[in-house]
Order: C-alpha cells, then structure tokens, then sequence
C-alpha cells in the first residue's frame, strides 16, 4: 500500500509542472506569419491564373521556335496542330521547376493504331516526356499509352477520352539537381493529372527520356525549354500556360 502511494505521489511529481506547463502555452506561438503568401487571382475553367506565363493562347507561335528557325505547325481557329515532317516545336523560354498546364486532341478520324495513332509528346526541359497517345480503345504498351512517362512509369489509370475528343493534362515538374563537378543530387520528379485524375503520383525519373534501352542522368543546365513532340500525326494543342516555382 505503502509503495502504491509513493508511485502515484512520483507519477504526480513528474506529471503534475509539465501539464502545467503545457496548459500556459499559447497558440500564439506556433503562428508564423512571414513570409505572407503572394496573392495569386486563379483562372476559370482551365485558364491561367494571375502569375501564370501564357505559351499559346490561340493567336500565333511567338513563344516557340523550331530548329530550323519559326515553326511550322498551323495556327487556325485558336488552336494549333502538327504539320507532320516540319519537326518539334520549342519555347523559347527556359524552365526549370514547374506547373504546366495543357490541352490536346487527337485527330477524330482513326487511321492507324497502337503507337500510330494522334502520337505526339509533352517533353519537360526537352528530356523528360509525358505521351501524348489516343489510348481510348488503342491496346499499345504500358508505359508508352497516353498520360505514361515515356518507358518509365505506367500511368495508374487510362483516363482517355475518346478520339477528336479535348483533353487535358496538368502536370507538376521537379527539375533534377547536378553538382557543380556534375554529379546527381536529386533526381527529377513528374506528377501527372489526365483530364482531373492523377495518373502519375510525384515519380521518380532514372533520367531523360529514351526509345531503347535504360535512362541515365546526364548533367545539365537547370533551366531548358520546353518541348512538343512532332511524330507525324495531325494532333492538335490549345490553352497552354505554364507557372514557374
């Protein structure tokens, strides 16, 4: 009975100031107020918001380029589509870390399937590709059907809609880091929206994008432009805005 008292009368001793103690805390001290959060006006219905860099807004081109000099995709309507053997189409801009946002369509009339079919690519820095694929009712493999981080990740789902259909990707970019003398210090990471649903949860990349064989890291500048892919298929872009991070 004797020691039942005095552990109780311990417990109560070591217990007792530091629930005190607890109660004279404020909440007060865990607000943090600065840095405030810059106010940024959100877009409606898939338009940019506020602090967004506008890439294609339906008028012209200016803020590509091809390598042979201006780009020859067609312009028409507000939207702009591939003109097949004209070759990729490039920002002029450098990014590095990102939220892009963008639209795409397959053409409506089907004429091939698998790989052949509305077949283009979304390349983050130039290297590191979302497909682009009508993979509504198109068997093709895995991880080269539309929303796949090209033969990396396997999208979760096919959330494809059908062909000549509008649909939409909104993808978060985290660009890889290299140290000074060149090596890896953090690899890049892709989080995938298709049409609203997450396809691709913040992946790791083994590196840039290849048709054959394995990925590999490679050094490079920490901002590149961003690229879309020509691949001989009439597939059409419109509402493309992109946000730095």
């Amino acid at each position: 009975m004797k020691r039942t008292i005095f552990t109780l009368s311990c417990l109560f001793l070591i217990s007792g100031p530091a629930a005190a103690m607890d109660q004279k805390q404020q909440p007060e001290l865990t607000e943090v107020w600065e840095p405030e959060p810059a106010i940024v006006t959100p877009g409606e219905r898939g338009a940019p918001p506020s602090d967004a860099i506008v890439l294609f807004d339906g008028h012209d081109l200016s803020a590509w380029r091809a390598n042979a000099g201006e780009p020859g995709w067609v312009v028409e309507d507000g939207i702009v589509t591939v003109k097949p053997g004209s070759g990729n189409i490039e920002t002029r801009q450098p990014f590095g870390d990102v939220q892009l946002h963008i639209e795409w369509r397959t053409p409506g009339v089907v004429e091939s399937e698998g790989q052949g079919r509305g077949n283009s690519g979304v390349f983050l820095m130039g290297l590191y590709e979302v497909q682009v694929l009508d993979s509504f009712q198109n068997r093709t493999y895995s991880n080269g059907q539309a929303a796949s981080i090209y033969k990396q990740h396997i999208p979760l789902v096919n959330a494809s809609r059908g062909p000549g259909e509008w649909q939409a990707y909104d993808i978060v970019f985290k660009a890889p880091l290299f140290s000074s003398e060149g090596f890896l210090q953090r690899p890049a990471f892709l989080t995938v929206f298709h049409n609203g649903v997450l396809v691709q949860n913040h992946v790791e990349l083994g590196g840039p994008t290849v048709y054959a064989g394995q990925p590999q890291y490679q050094p490079h500048s920490p901002k590149l432009p961003l690229m879309l892919q020509e691949h001989s298929n009439p597939t059409s872009f419109r509402n493309i805005w992109i946000r730095e991070l």
